[in-house]
């Protein structure tokens, strides 16, 4: 099964927008498990734990589990996202593939 790695805004103004963020991100990921990946969700699988670890803590692990994807999944806004641009960026330096959200 080939790993697909969700990617897009966490952060939002207050904390409506981060759980709007979060289950944004996890629909998604329900989409893609039911097309056949295997799927990495950050947005799940840090929620809400920002405060306790610290942004640095969150964006190296991402970035180690990113290169062990095949692909990523960018959510539509990504680009408003500092720690998506790296995770993008991380994506295009080792080849994987690229998937946008549209619409």
């Amino acid at each position: 099964m080939r790993v697909i790695y969700v990617s897009g805004k966490y952060r939002g103004k207050d904390e409506n927008e981060v759980f709007e963020n979060i289950v944004r991100a996890r629909e998604v990921a329900v989409k893609l498990w039911l097309d056949g990946w295997g799927v990495i969700c950050p947005h799940t699988n840090s929620f809400f734990m920002g405060s306790k670890l610290g942004d640095k803590m969150f964006i190296e692990g991402d970035l180690e589990i990113l290169r062990r994807s095949d692909a990523i999944y960018m959510l539509k806004g990504w680009e408003q996202s500092e720690g998506a641009r790296l995770e993008y960026n991380c994506a295009v330096e080792l080849g994987l593939e690229i998937y946008r959200e549209v619409g």
